[in-house]
């Protein structure tokens, strides 16, 4: 049996794994530090502009959802590039998904702000 880390010794390094993949994807990713810049303007505004608590989450929680999306699109990237750099089409297919993803993912965050704020 190996001797893997249990208990809180996991959390820590579970939360390590993630530090690193987000500094990871903040240093190679343009449009992801794009992401999390307008997130620090975003989340603030959001709490200045409303006084409801549901409204509050529901301009916050998109953001976060756009910030996951793009780490998943980047993790599906990394992957097909690991493969191979040769033209597939099943890579295009998969790297062109992971992008839609996010474009619907920014959608949320237009839709919602402009409904609530609006």
């Amino acid at each position: 049996m190996k001797n893997e880390a249990t208990g809180f010794d996991r959390i820590v390094k579970a939360l390590n794994f993630s530090v690193n993949g987000i500094k990871s994807c903040y240093q190679s990713e343009t449009a992801f530090k794009q992401e999390v810049w307008a997130a620090i303007v975003l989340v603030p505004t959001a709490l200045w502009l409303t006084t409801s608590s549901i409204e509050r989450v529901l301009l916050i929680t998109p953001i976060f959802i756009v910030l996951i999306t793009e780490v998943v699109n980047t993790a599906i990237e990394s992957v097909v590039d690991r493969i191979g750099s040769e033209h597939n089409e099943l890579s295009g297919k998969a790297k062109d998904l992971g992008s839609a993803a996010v474009l619907f993912s920014l959608l949320l965050v237009i839709v919602t702000w402009s409904i609530i704020l609006i």
